[in-house]
């Protein structure tokens, strides 16, 4: 609820930045309630769903971020050329109210509320030592995962639209058909990912996901005419942001319970620190070599490099089965 109400107010804020400097400082702070808040829910629902259901779980909380994207493009091209950018951000506010829904319908996971029944247990007991975190194999990879994906999946999504407007020469207004087509192919993709997990295994689906972002990089950045463009656009939303749907259910599975959600901030942290990899990589060789090659290259770079990491399983996996999973 604190991450919730804490990205809304800076979401909001940002719509007054005063300055550059002023923004880099509200999005820093935005930044620290979305990381909290995505940390917080992703642990809460791996905890919370049947071992049986937690690949479709999810994919289906991952769909989510493109929900968004898809309502923020719409946004843009109804709000940005009659009113300005200002008032994109207040309508980040709106998202304070899922606090009062987080308050009244969901309820703590059955991991967490058996750990604090076992610490309350043990304060009438002599003195264990806490749990700490471990930097297992495991959690190496966990890290090392979120490190890459996130530098290959911005380096998809976070430069499409200054791709459209600055190579393709859509206007601001015109580049949502292109997105909305992205986001429809992930909205399809991730639940689709998820079935997929469930029936033949994660490495399987992640390396055919890989394999077609790969194939589908070049038309998605250099495609000629609005019909390729959209037909790429569609088919890197199913399948090249889609291996996201992966994340929540792939880093739970590689944390104890007792280190859970410590380990899945860290590995959101990592994340972070790929995204602003590719947010200085991309450009840098957007000036050098175009924007559009630095996307390819970046893409190929990446998905290689997700690949190489997520090759060889450890050989434990500490959060595969969860407290209470032989009950569901």
């Amino acid at each position: 609820m604190v991450g919730v109400i804490w990205f809304a107010v800076f979401s909001g804020a940002s719509g007054l930045a005063w300055s550059y400097a002023a923004m880099v400082a509200i999005q820093f702070l935005f930044g620290v309630g979305f990381g909290g808040e995505w940390t917080a829910s992703a642990a809460l629902l791996m905890e919370s769903v049947p071992a049986r259901a937690r690949p479709l779980a999810s994919s289906i909380m991952m769909a989510g971020y493109e929900v968004g994207f898809f309502a923020a493009a719409a946004a843009q091209a109804l709000i940005l050329p009659h009113y300005g950018w200002r008032v994109l951000f207040f309508i980040g506010i709106v998202p304070a109210l899922l606090a009062i829904f987080i308050r009244i319908g969901v309820p703590e996971s059955p991991v967490w509320l058996q750990a604090q029944a076992e610490r309350g247990n043990r304060r009438e007991q002599p003195a264990v030592a806490r749990p700490r975190f471990r930097l297992s194999a495991a959690a190496i990879q966990a890290l090392a995962f979120m490190l890459v994906l996130q530098f290959q999946n911005a380096a998809i999504y976070s430069f499409y639209p200054t791709l459209l407007r600055t190579v393709h020469g859509f206007t601001p207004e015109s580049v949502f058909p292109l997105v909305a087509a992205y986001c429809v192919g992930s909205l399809i993709g991730k639940p689709t990912c998820g079935w997929a997990v469930g029936r033949f295994g994660e490495r399987r689906v992640l390396f055919l996901y890989l394999a077609i972002t790969v194939l589908d990089i070049v038309p998605f950045a250099s495609g000629n005419g609005l019909a390729w463009l959209l037909a790429a656009s569609f088919i890197m939303g199913g399948f090249g942001n889609s291996v996201f749907a992966l994340v929540p259910h792939f880093l739970a599975q590689r944390f104890p319970s007792r280190t859970r959600s410590l380990g899945m901030g860290l590995s959101y942290a990592f994340a972070s620190a790929g995204q602003g990899l590719a947010s200085f990589v991309v450009p840098w060789g957007g000036a050098t070599f175009g924007l559009a090659r630095a996307i390819k290259g970046c893409v190929i770079f990446g998905s290689a490099l997700v690949a190489l990491v997520a090759a060889r399983q450890p050989a434990e996996l500490p959060g595969a089965t969860m407290e209470g999973d032989e009950a569901t």
